[in-house]
This record gives C-alpha cells, structure tokens and sequence, in this order.
C-alpha cells in the first residue's frame, strides 16, 4: 500500500486520462506490429520485444490504460521487491526499504526520460534476487516457477535484459550445480533471445559513433562529480531531465545521509549477515563500476561502441545503475535498523522511522506530482485520426513523416520534447530520421534506409524526391507543418490537406520488398522460444499455486 502511496504522488497527473509522452516514451491508441517492432525492419532493434508486446497488449488493454497500469505498476512492484529484499525486518525498515526504491534519482529522471522498460526491469530486479535467494541447492524444482516470468518481464529491451540476466546470474549461479547453472544461463539467453537475434541480423550496423560515448557518459549533477552522483543512484547524461533539487545542497545532504546509514548497514551486516549478499555485491560492482569508467573514460566505451557490434549498450553510463539499487536500498534499510535500535522508547522509535521514510521524498521534492508537472496526461488532436485514415488508405508501402527529424515540442504536449509520435500513431511501417542531436552535436544514425530516405529528400525536384522515395519502398509522405521548419515538397496525389497536416501518395512505382526469409525465419525461432519460455514459467507457477492452494485447504 505504501508503495502504491508513493507512486500515485510521484506520477501526479500523467494518471490523469490521456497518454504521457516525454522524450523517448511514445505511447499511442493502437502500435501497429510492424517488421520494426518484430525485429526484421532496417533499423536497430532498440524497441525489440517491447515495441511488439506493447502492440499485442493494446488490442486488449487500451493504449492509454495500459501505459498507466505498466508505470504505476512498475514502482509498487518495485516498492514491493525492496520489501521482500528485507523480509524478517520490522514494517518501519521495510518501508524505508520501499521509499528509497521508489522515490530516487534513477528512477525519476529516467522516468522523464520516457525509459518505461528500464523502469520495468528496474522493478524486476529485486525480485529476481529474491527468488533465487529463496531457492536452496537441496531443492528439487530447479529453476523456481517466477523466475522465468521474471526474466521476461525484465527483458524488453537490451540494457535492461543485460541488467536482469545480470542478476538472475549473481544470484542463482551455485558452485558445483552445472545442471542447474546451465539451465539458468540458457533461461536467461532465452529471455533475451528476441534483441539477441535481432541484433546479430543487424551486426552490420551495429557499432555507433565513438563521440556518442562522451555525451552519453554518467554525468556531475550539480555539487556532486559523476562517481558520487552514480552512488546516489543519479547522474544521467542528458540535463534536461534531472530534478532541480539534484543540483543543489539538498544532494550532498543525500549523499552524506546515505552514505551514513549504508555505514551502519555494512556494521550491522558485519554482526548478522546479510541474506545473499554477494550476489547484491556482485550487481552494485556492474552497476556503479559500468558509471564510473563511463564518466572516467568515455573514450574507451567510445571505442568499444565504434568497433564491437551491440558495445552501444553501455554508453549510457547511468543505465545500469539499476543494479545498484538493491544492495543500496538494503544497507539503508539495515541502517535505519541499527539507528532505531538505539531509540530510547517506543515514541522515539515511530518519529525516527517516520522521518526516515519520508526522507527521500523530503531530499527530491520536485519529483511529486509528475515531476512537478512535467509529466502531464495529453490528448492526442483529433485531426490525427483523419490522418491516419489517409495513410491506411495509402498503396502499399512505408511512411515518411516530414520534416524528417527525430523529435517534437508539440504545442499540445505543453511544448514538451518527444520523440515524434506521428509515425507510430499511423499505423503503418515508418522510416524514421535516427539522427539525434545532443547539445547541438549531430550523432549520425545507425539506420541505412533512414540516410537513403534523408538522401532522396535532398534531390532538386519534387518529382525526383518522389521517384527516389518509391525505389525506396515510401508510398505516402506525411507533412506536418511547423513554425520554422520547412519541409521539402514530394510529388503526388493529394489525399488529405487540413489545418497542419498534408498528406501526399507516391504515384510514381513504389517498390516493396519483403523482408529477407532468412531474417523472418530466425526471428521466428527467437520468438518461439521467447513465448516458450513465458509459457512454460506462466503454467509452472500457476500450478505451483494450484498446489499450494490444495494443500492448505486439506
């Protein structure tokens, strides 16, 4: 209940009805299950599994709902796995345990940020070290019922699938169990196996820019320099997103706070054990040691990105900081243990632990309420729709939405940035402009379509661009009209011209290739065994609970 407190404050108006949308989280009514979405598209499979679950989900569970039901939802699961990190401690422990998981840097600026996976996989993780500290060798069922469910649910994108398989492999490794070890690794590659094989078809395109790194890299947050900024479970890349209380005296204070009860924890630890603390250890070392060589030495993660295909996964620096919030959050718990186990009387005992839970919300303040209004619920004009209907009854073919730039600050969206909505509301395959510009600095994209798109939009004539367009498999071209930007005329018939939008159909030949057999038919075996494994995890734990339920009625 605390946790589902916490949440509801920390979302504030993004649960009010509509979608949020915030850089990089772009929900829309209906996600088309695109060959992007599935995995064998032209671009990088950055939203691989998440893009195609999402797209299965909302035919269910409507977009907006959804959305809601998956960020809520993710920080109780998350409050609730802090919890059971410190089972056998007193409520007022565990609560602290839960207000420091939910309620901290991570979790709000990558919120903003719109990583709703990471936030997902970020809940998973302490329950997979749960389950596997739960799992003795002397039992019989190996792996537990939850964990395969787990390692899906924690695996929807690639730096969070490394993240959980990172845990689940701390955790559940046992010394001179190979069966069991190997089981577990094949669990984990299995979970993971949609982005897997995906990126190895797209292994050709799969290295970035070594500058990214440096601008990717774990970053100072105020007073704080990027390795104490990571300790505090902070320190993202771009700035724009961090909480204004971050760079303060509020942060030192936090730090200084932290560290302190992770003091007494540790001395405590020292006495009474902590239960699986070396696969707690072993996950902070990845989390914070991944931080500190991206803020100390972002050209050598630059270098791995630009020469190692998939080595882009750990230019965000502060991602994999996730892995360093369980054993964070059971220190400080431990902690405020031994600090109310000096408390003179049972009154002293209450007014401590109350200002220990709310001490992480009282250090972030600005993060209530949608991080302080930023993240606002928004309803998406209704002349989109109109616009899609265009598009769908567009000639076979893809979409190209013009200008042909990444992102938008919709006036109807509070004038705030978003990866531009547009092409996933449509509704049809999409060629997207994967060029991103950080602090003005133009990253080149990693999508060779996407630069043949950019390429055939340069040409001198509206009836050429339109010709390159269909030897590219474009049969519709979208305009939305901006302030400022202008966007190049591409010959056509017009379906659709009203208030910003126009909307041209290529007439010219489109060509429509099918995606490779090969690419379909891999993507296919990963797929099974992705399903396989949420199938045979979702029927072992339901029929683990089937028995329980029995055995205690008898």
């Amino acid at each position: 209940m605390w946790s589902l407190l916490l949440g509801i404050l920390l979302l504030g108006g993004a649960l009010a009805p509509g979608y949020v949308l915030s850089y990089d989280m772009v929900w829309v009514p209906d996600l088309a299950l695109t060959a992007e979405a599935w995995g064998t598209g032209s671009a990088l499979p950055r939203a691989v599994p998440s893009d195609a679950v999402v797209a299965v989900l909302d035919e269910i569970v409507p977009g907006a709902l959804l959305q809601k039901v998956v960020l809520l939802g993710s920080l109780v699961v998350a409050g609730a796995g802090a919890s059971a990190l410190v089972d056998g401690a007193s409520v007022a422990v565990r609560l602290v345990a839960a207000s420091l998981m939910v309620w901290n840097p991570f979790v709000v600026e990558r919120l903003v940020i719109g990583h709703w996976p990471v936030l997902l996989g970020y809940a998973v993780l302490p329950w997979v070290l749960v389950v596997c500290r739960r799992w003795s060798p002397q039992s019989r069922v190996w792996p537990p019922g939850s964990l395969p469910v787990l390692l899906v649910g924690g695996s929807l994108s690639a730096s969070t699938g490394v993240a959980t398989g990172v845990a689940a492999l701390a955790g559940g490794w046992r010394r001179g169990r190979t069966g069991s070890n190997l089981v577990l690794v094949a669990m984990v590659v299995a979970a993971n196996s949609p982005w897997l094989v995906a990126g190895l078809l797209h292994s050709a395109d799969a290295t970035s820019a070594s500058q990214a790194a440096r601008l990717f890299a774990t970053s100072d947050e105020g007073l704080l320099p990027g390795p104490l900024a990571a300790i505090t479970l902070g320190g993202i890349w771009n700035a724009e997103v961090v909480p204004g209380t971050r760079l303060g005296f509020l942060a030192v204070v936090g730090l200084v706070l932290m560290a302190a009860l992770a003091a007494f924890g540790w001395a405590a630890h020292r006495r009474t054990p902590i239960k699986g603390a070396s696969s707690l250890v072993v996950c902070w070392v990845v989390g914070v040691g991944v931080a500190v060589v991206s803020w100390a030495a972002p050209d050598a993660i630059g270098w791995l990105a630009a020469t190692l295909p998939g080595g882009g996964l750990l230019r965000d620096g502060a991602r994999l900081l996730a892995l360093a919030a369980p054993l964070t959050v059971v220190l400080v718990a431990r902690g405020a243990e031994a600090l109310l186990a000096l408390a003179p009387d049972r009154a002293t005992r209450v007014l401590v632990a109350g200002l220990l839970t709310a001490t992480p919300v009282a250090l972030l303040p600005d993060a209530a309420l949608g991080s302080a209004g930023r993240l606002q619920a928004v309803h998406y004009p209704s002349v989109l729709s109109d616009v899609r209907a265009a598009v769908q009854a567009a000639p076979a073919g893809d979409v190209v939405v013009l200008p042909f730039a990444s992102y938008r600050a919709p006036e109807w969206n509070g004038r705030h940035k978003v990866l531009d909505p547009l092409p996933r509301f449509l509704g049809r395959a999409a060629v997207i402009n994967d060029v991103l510009y950080v602090d003005g600095m133009p990253l080149p994209g990693e999508d060779p379509r996407a630069a043949s798109v950019a390429e055939a939009l340069s040409r001198p004539t509206a009836g050429s661009r339109a010709a390159a367009l269909g030897e590219l498999g474009v049969s519709v071209v979208v305009s939305e009209r901006l302030p400022g930007l202008a966007s190049p005329a591409v010959a056509g018939r017009t379906t659709f011209d009203q208030g910003d939008f126009l909307v041209v159909e290529i007439e010219q030949d489109v060509r429509v290739d099918a995606e490779p057999s090969s690419w379909v038919a891999a993507m296919g075996v990963a797929w099974t065994v992705w399903l396989a494994l949420l199938v045979s995890g979702t029927s072992a734990r339901a029929v683990m609970l089937f028995r329980k339920n029995r055995n205690t009625a008898q």
